[in-house]
């Protein structure tokens, strides 16, 4: 078979220890955990070529010589995921078998990339390339032909949420840099326990639900429904909407509370006549608002801790409605479940469904959030990582792009939008954002054809990319 240079071709894949070994150490994972288990997740950083501090070699020689560092500050990073085999729920062995390092080489230029639509051009390309599933951390670095280079940290989401993954780039970076890290990481799970009976409402029972292929759209149902986008929306229009959702007299509107609102708007408009409703759902970073838990553990917890808020009313009312009601009730929706109770209910209604799929030697049931299966009204989620600080700079400059990616079931079938601060902001979500998409055409013609092009497709020229020369 011929060479694909349009594919990444695997040069070299090693392990990486940690310089201390912890025998005999086992970490769990809490029921927040399960609810992510066992989705693939990764960041994606993709770099610019280097104008000075050397090329992809020297890129290679930094991780060599210094991830068995971080990986002594993140140790469980360095275990095996495994089923334990009493229960069959998975928990990490921290035996220090290695975090995986792969090096690869595609024969593209990085500005070739569908930067519309990045996910899927990644995914042609290689990247990430897939690893174990037992694989705790897979560090992944592949050169273009152009001098870029991408750096993917590749683990499973039942380890780490997103906000927990932007700390460990973070940490990173600060590493190579400085040769320290200040804020120890936390992995302390008992700190998300079930009571002794639990306990829980209606209202979290709804929210997530088995995943089981009987109460799920056929695959290509859903693989047929959904478009791939990714655009930019420059500060002064996260400013405009901002203002535009900030009624007078009243708390302003957050960045996230007013482009929520206005994507809420589009997508009513889009849905029309063909239902009555419509839902709009937020994946909910719980560290800053539990009041329970020390704030400095929250801070640099390593895990998950994060829920799902979501939020139904008809069409004509979201049409209605002027902007600043509508990121009220987007901010009502949000506060409303990220409390300490809610999040005790969570893991109170997963301790009581989470051993369902035991008998006869079958493994831990999996969980989804309902509305995002694609039964009832039309629904989109977003999940925002434009607040969580990342310095992406190990020493050869800010990454043009870092986006987290991640592979689901292949059955969901509703709206889905990530949104990504650019690199090298001030780490508060101020500046231009970047936004990844999985939305119905007739949304993506919406954002396409709005008269204020507030959402522009990303393009290689936007991030400092050239163009590949054919």
């Amino acid at each position: 078979m011929a060479n694909d240079s349009s594919r990444v071709r695997v040069v070299r894949r090693s392990t990486v220890k940690a310089s201390v070994t912890r025998p005999d150490t086992v970490l769990p994972v809490s029921n927040l955990d399960l609810l992510y288990y066992p989705m693939p997740l990764s960041m994606v950083c993709a770099y610019r070529r280097p104008s000075a501090g050397g090329g992809f070699v020297d890129v290679v020689a930094a991780f060599e010589a210094k991830l068995s560092s971080l990986l002594d500050h993140f140790f469980p990073l360095a275990g095996r995921i495994v089923a334990n085999p009493r229960s069959g729920l998975p928990e990490v062995h921290c035996d220090n078998q290695g975090a995986e390092l792969v090096v690869g080489e595609v024969g593209l230029a990085l500005g070739s990339l569908d930067f519309g639509d990045l996910d899927a051009s990644l995914a042609r390309v290689g990247v990430p390339v897939q690893y174990g599933a037992d694989v705790a951390l897979s560090v992944q670095l592949v050169s273009f032909s152009c001098g870029g280079f991408v750096v993917v940290w590749g683990t499973n989401h039942g380890l780490a949420d997103g906000c927990a993954l932007y700390m460990i780039v973070d940490a990173w970076s600060e590493l190579a840099r400085s040769g320290t890290i200040v804020a120890a990481p936390n992995y302390d799970r008992s700190v998300f326990c079930p009571r002794a009976a639990p306990s829980y409402g209606p209202s979290v029972g709804e929210l997530f639900m088995p995943l089981v292929s009987e109460r799920l759209v056929n695959a290509l149902t859903a693989g047929g429904s959904m478009l791939g986008r990714t655009y930019y929306v420059e500060e002064r229009d996260i400013a405009m909407l901002r203002a535009q959702a900030s009624g007078d007299g009243e708390r302003g509107a957050s960045r996230v509370e007013a482009v929520s609102a206005y994507l809420w708007k589009v997508l009513a408009d889009t849905v029309g006549s063909s239902d009555e409703s419509c839902r709009m759902g937020w994946w909910v970073n719980g560290r800053r608002r539990l009041t329970t838990a020390p704030e400095e553990a929250m801070r640099n917890y390593v895990g998950n801790v994060t829920t799902f808020a979501v939020a139904e009313a008809s069409v004509e009312a979201i049409l209605r409605r002027p902007l600043p009601e509508i990121a009220s009730m987007v901010r009502g929706s949000i506060r409303s479940t990220a409390t300490d109770e809610h999040f005790q209910e969570l893991v109170d209604w997963v301790e009581e469904h989470k051993g369902k799929g035991k008998d006869n030697g079958k493994a831990a049931v999996k969980f989804v959030e309902t509305a995002t299966v694609g039964l009832g009204s039309p629904a989109m989620g977003v999940t925002s990582f434009a607040s969580f600080r990342i310095d992406t700079d190990f020493g050869f400059g800010h990454a043009a792009v870092a986006m987290p990616t991640w592979v689901d079931c292949g059955r969901l079938c509703s709206g889905f939008v990530k949104i990504m601060a650019r690199p090298g902001g001030d780490g508060g979500g101020g500046g231009s954002w970047i936004f990844g998409m999985s939305i119905w055409p007739k949304l993506a013609a919406a954002l396409d054809s709005d008269e204020q092009r507030i959402f522009k497709p990303l393009t290689a020229e936007y991030l400092g990319l050239m163009a590949a020369a054919n």
